[in-house]
């Protein structure tokens, strides 16, 4: 695993995308920064963080759409498979070389509250625990990019569809909210959105058995729901939403809240999309 760690890192060091990738958040916190804390003279850094965590729709794509998805496109897969580790160990690996790249300008990024701390008084806890948060967000986006990286040898592809589940959880509760609060018109979302998640693990993993097989069962799990307890589906979409969006989970910490849900939810998302990662080159290894 720590020869697979330094091998990343010496790729994305010898190459631009760390630097692009430090820049591009540098840059947007920077502004944030001169936004809120300087010109507005705010002394919540937490708030520049809210208005910054925009920046993981175009950064976290670009950053995760070759980890794995040119090692597939050049075949130097194979040479992965036939080192002596395990799949999981490649995984973590190439994961560790991700976070450790975020980290870097994520700590130039922890500095900012103790400088303006010398010139006001700012809420050093708070802006900490955001700062933490905002690393847990961007973490758990980077193992969704990994597992996304993990199914296609197309790099473009992979970005594109990275950017697309990120925007869609990024804007999943306000959109949920021109849904019709009626029991049936969740349901119908819910429908909607079953079918475009089976379209798109069709689409992804080639599979047809997999992805109508998952559809049938969500399908009908639904529709069995709705008809012991239609009552329950009034409103749930906005709920289900709220509850599975990495940034709405964000924005507690944003509000001075340290919840230790949000964490364990973070770590949850981590872990699962890193299992996935793991059984997608499974999959692959033994085709």
């Amino acid at each position: 695993m720590i020869a697979v760690l330094k091998h990343e890192l010496r790729n994305y060091f010898h190459t631009l995308t760390a630097y692009v990738f430090g820049a591009f958040l540098l840059a947007f916190v920077g502004i944030g920064a001169m936004l809120y804390n300087l010109q507005a003279a705010v002394s919540n850094f937490e708030y520049v963080l809210s208005f910054s965590c925009l920046i993981f729709v175009v950064i976290v794509p670009i950053l995760t759409m070759r980890v794995i998805a040119e090692e597939r496109k050049q075949k130097t897969d194979q040479l992965l498979y036939a080192l002596p580790i395990t799949t999981t160990q490649v995984v973590l690996g190439k994961y560790l070389s991700l976070l450790t790249v975020y980290l870097i300008p994520l700590c130039l990024i922890s500095v900012y509250p103790l400088i303006f701390s010398q010139f006001g008084d700012v809420y050093l806890l708070t802006s900490y625990g955001s700062i933490f948060a905002f690393f847990m967000l961007g973490a758990a986006l980077i193992a969704m990019g990994v597992f996304i990286s993990s199914l296609t040898d197309n790099q473009g592809f992979a970005a594109g569809i990275g950017i697309a589940a990120v925007l869609l959880n990024y804007y999943s509760v306000s959109l949920s909210e021109y849904v019709s609060a009626t029991a049936f018109g969740s349901l119908a979302a819910i429908c909607v959105l079953i079918l475009v998640m089976g379209a798109v693990i069709r689409c992804l993993t080639k599979n047809d058995n997999l992805a109508f097989g998952l559809c049938l069962g969500l399908l009908a799990v639904t529709a069995v729901c709705y008809y012991l307890e239609p009552s329950s589906f009034e409103g749930l979409l906005p709920e289900i939403m709220t509850s599975l969006s990495l940034f709405e989970r964000f924005y507690v910490f944003v509000n001075g809240v340290f919840d230790m849900t949000g964490i364990v939810y973070y770590l949850s998302v981590i872990v699962f999309f890193l299992f996935l990662s793991v059984q997608s080159l499974e999959k692959r290894r033994y085709n």
